[in-house]
């Protein structure tokens, strides 16, 4: 597949790595590949980015831009999410196309898992 004009990285910022790893390993099953201290990549099976250590945090109220994590089992990823120490700043709502809702991970960076309708 041709991969011109896709986004290939996304990149985060995150004030503690090692929670920030183990929250995505644990919830969404993202395996880690350390650069020294104070970078950490990541692939979830289809895109890769990576996390450098910064206090700074994206979220919509900042202007950042919203990553969504699709997941057909919406409920499920919602509960584990909480029980991996993530915390939700919406509940699961309905919009044209699916159902979604938006948590923060531990270094405090807002992100969405939407699902089919």
């Amino acid at each position: 597949m041709d991969q011109t004009n896709k986004i290939m990285y996304v990149e985060f910022h995150a004030s503690d790595l090692e929670r920030t790893k183990a929250f995505f390993e644990k919830v969404f099953g993202w395996a880690f590949t350390d650069y020294g201290p104070d970078y950490t990549s990541f692939e979830d099976g289809r895109i890769a980015g990576g996390f450098a250590r910064s206090d700074k945090r994206a979220s919509q109220a900042a202007g950042s831009a919203l990553v969504v994590i699709f997941h057909p089992h919406i409920e499920e990823t919602l509960a584990r999410v909480i029980a991996g120490g993530g915390k939700v700043t919406q509940t699961i709502f309905s919009y044209p196309g699916g159902r979604r809702f938006h948590f923060t991970e531990p270094s405090g960076n807002e992100l969405s898992v939407c699902s089919d309708p």
